[in-house]
Formats: C-alpha cells, sequence, structure tokens
C-alpha cells in the first residue's frame, strides 16, 4: 500500500508511519504550492500524532540534468523545510474533546499556529495548514498485487477491490505562495520529500518518502535479487537522506531495484526495457533519485503522476504539473511504466478511484469515516514472499 507500513519501524509506531505523499499547483490559486502528507494508515477516532517527532516536508529547486550520466534531475542545494510538531493531548475549549495544537515552522523561521482537526487550519506569512483526520485518498487492489508478484503473472481483475474501502489517515496539508516564501529567482520545478524525524536538537530520520509504492512494491523481495535474500532494505532505505543516498547501502539498493524491474518488465510475457550489459534497468537512478517532481507554473492537472520524468525520458517538454494529485491513479501509471513501458493497453488493478473522491477546495482531503472499518489482516505488498 503505497508507502503504508513501509518497514517494521513503521508497523510498530503508526504515528510515525509516512503513508502517502502529494505535491500539486492550487487548482483555485495561480502561484500556490500544495503539499500532503499522510500519516497513521487505518487512523481511527481519536487517533494522535507523535508529540515525539516532526513532521516535515523538504522542497528543492529542480532542473532537468544536462551533464550527469545517469541522472535525470539536478536538484539544488538550496532547501525550503515545513516542519510541523504537535502538542500531547490537550482538552479542548468547546465541548470538552480531546485535541492537539501544532505549530509549522516555514523555511524562513517564521511560525504557524493551528489546531488538529480544526477544518480553517491555521494561516499567516501566504501559508495555509491543516492537520487532522480524513478519509485516506489512496486506492489500490493490495491482494491482487501481492498476487500479481507472489504467482509471477498479471492477477488483476477488470473490477478490483478497494483494500483502503473507508479508511482513515491523519494528514497535514500545507499550502503557499511559491514566489512570496521562496522568492522569484526560485523557479518553478521542484523535487519534494517528506520525512519524520525524532524532536529534538539532534533529530534521527525514523521514516522518508518520494514517490508512491517505492519501498514497497519496487524494492519488495521477489525471489529474484540474488544478493540479497536476508536484509529487509525498507528500514535501511528509511534512514537515508531523500536527496543524498549514503555509500553503504546504495548497492544493495540497485541490486534490488535492477533485479525487481527485469522481473515486472516479463510479466507480460514481452521486454520493453532494454538493461544494460551490466544488467543496470534505465529506470534505476531516476527511481533511486526518490522524490516528487512538481511544476507549478503548470496547471492543475489530476492524471499527472510521472508525467515529468516520462517526458525527461522521451526527450520531449513535459505538458502537466507532474507531481501527484489526490486523485491520480498512480498504480495503474506505476505498473504500466515498469511492464510495458507505455508501449502497451494501460495496466489497471481494477481500482480507479477513493472511497471518496478529493475536493479542489482547502483541506483538499474528504472528510473522515466517522466509523472506519475495523482494520484486518491484508498482506502489505512486501510480504509476498
Amino acid at each position: 500500500m503505497s508507502d503504508h507500513l513501509s518497514g517494521i519501524r513503521a508497523e510498530v509506531d503508526p504515528a510515525i508511519d509516512l503513508a502517502d505523499l502529494y505535491a500539486f499547483p492550487s487548482p483555485s490559486q495561480t502561484g500556490r504550492l500544495v503539499l500532503v502528507m499522510d500519516v497513521f494508515p487505518n487512523a481511527r477516532p481519536g487517533a494522535l500524532f507523535s508529540d515525539a517527532a516532526s513532521y516535515r516536508f523538504r522542497v528543492r529547486p529542480a532542473a532537468i540534468a544536462t551533464d550527469h550520466p545517469g541522472a535525470l534531475f539536478e536538484v539544488g542545494a538550496d532547501e525550503y523545510a515545513f516542519t510541523c510538531t504537535f502538542s500531547g493531548p490537550a482538552e479542548s475549549d468547546v465541548g470538552g474533546e480531546v485535541t492537539q495544537w501544532g505549530t509549522c515552522v516555514l523555511p524562513g523561521g517564521e511560525a504557524v499556529a493551528f489546531q488538529v482537526n480544526d477544518e480553517r487550519g491555521g494561516e499567516g506569512h501566504g501559508v495555509r495548514v491543516y492537520a487532522g483526520l480524513r478519509l485516506d485518498p489512496f486506492f489500490m487492489d493490495v491482494g491482487k498485487e501481492v498476487e500479481t508478484r507472489a504467482e509471477r503473472r498479471l492477477a488483476f481483475l477488470p473490477r478490483g477491490t478497494n483494500s483502503l474501502e473507508g479508511v482513515d489517515v491523519l494528514t497535514v496539508v500545507v499550502e503557499f505562495d511559491v514566489a512570496r516564501l521562496f522568492g522569484p529567482s526560485s523557479g518553478t520545478v521542484f523535487a519534494v520529500a517528506a520525512e519524520t524525524v525524532t524532536a529534538g536538537a539532534y533529530p534521527v530520520r525514523l521514516e522518508r518518502l518520494g514517490r508512491p509504492e517505492v519501498k514497497n512494491v519496487l524494492m519488495s523481495e521477489n525471489g529474484v535479487d540474488t544478493a540479497n535474500k536476508i536484509v529487509d532494505l525498507r528500514d535501511l532505505y528509511n534512514e537515508e537522506d531523500p536527496f543524498r543516498l549514503g555509500p553503504h547501502y546504495v548497492g544493495a539498493y540497485r541490486s534490488r531495484l535492477n533485479a525487481n524491474l527485469a522481473f515486472f518488465d516479463a510479466l507480460d510475457g514481452k521486454l520493453d526495457w532494454q538493461t544494460g550489459q551490466d544488467g543496470t534497468h534505465p529506470l534505476t537512478d531516476l527511481l533511486l533519485a526518490d522524490f516528487l517532481v512538481v511544476d507549478v507554473a503548470k496547471p492543475y492537472a489530476e492524471d499527472s503522476y510521472f508525467e515529468i520524468e516520462r517526458a525527461v525520458l522521451e526527450g520531449r517538454a513535459h505538458a502537466t504539473c507532474g507531481g501527484r494529485t489526490l486523485n491520480d491513479d498512480v498504480i495503474d501509471t506505476l505498473y504500466t511504466l515498469i511492464v510495458n513501458a507505455f508501449h502497451g493497453p494501460r495496466i489497471s488493478d481494477g481500482v480507479d478511484r477513493a472511497t471518496s473522491l478529493a475536493s479542489r477546495e482547502f483541506p483538499y482531503l474528504a472528510p473522515p469515516n466517522p466509523d472506519p472499518p475495523v482494520p484486518v489482516s491484508v498482506p502489505t505488498p512486501a510480504a509476498s514472499r
């Protein structure tokens, strides 16, 4: 499931478990960028953010690479971070309900305060912030995706089952005026990642997230990576800086991606990607640069995930905002990319939308299900073998 339950640490402490990351231009206001981070999969009413962790969006200017073999994007050294922290549970002034208060520190050091689950959110310095319980916007037939990898065949049905039907998550939404916050020289194309880190003077990274399903699908153990059949790479990968992989385990990540991407390519009985003589898959370096790429100068488009990356691969100018919107069917896009490189019909998992569509107005995610289903034991994508 996207990035839900993407490692042992995340399973133990769901409050720091990054489920999804979204980045898209405001549908209604030119020049504003929306960032969404979902945490706490299968959250129940009364779920709380951790008061011992920081929830952070990291944004850097990006450009199409011109002189770096293997890399498609050059990511600038300048970074704009939005760091949200939360109080412990407190009794609300209205109705005596338990609530939390949050603070979002902006790139320039200013802070925006807000109350969790307040629909209005907090506002200041050209920024709006919301945090609270909402309906999970992600949708996917998890069981059939797991079966696809376990049986080594495309197992999706024309009408699939949304494994996330009616479930809730905690979300953090930040919307801001790019030029006002970053300055006019920052450009319009940005690399976006999210992370949860321990609070305090010496933060330790707990989880990191860029593109959906990198850990749970693309780095899953499918019995084809001969270099590593023992270690679960996901928690190691979660400790990595989203914009700069350390040298110690990059070979392991590369080996897993090379093996898995060749495995996915063969699922339809033909090969659409040409690997190098050393076995390197054409997508490996791109996917190791694991962040969303969004162009705030392009208009909002719901079916835009991976479009900027595809445009670079195909040697053309991108036509959409890229990034990832809340209603985008990223599982179909991902599987079509890795199985037939968009040279054949679109591959669908049979689930085309979430329980309720997200709106085009702040805070975008649909209101929570007041009576969500009791979590059941659903096989996670990484647990197929």
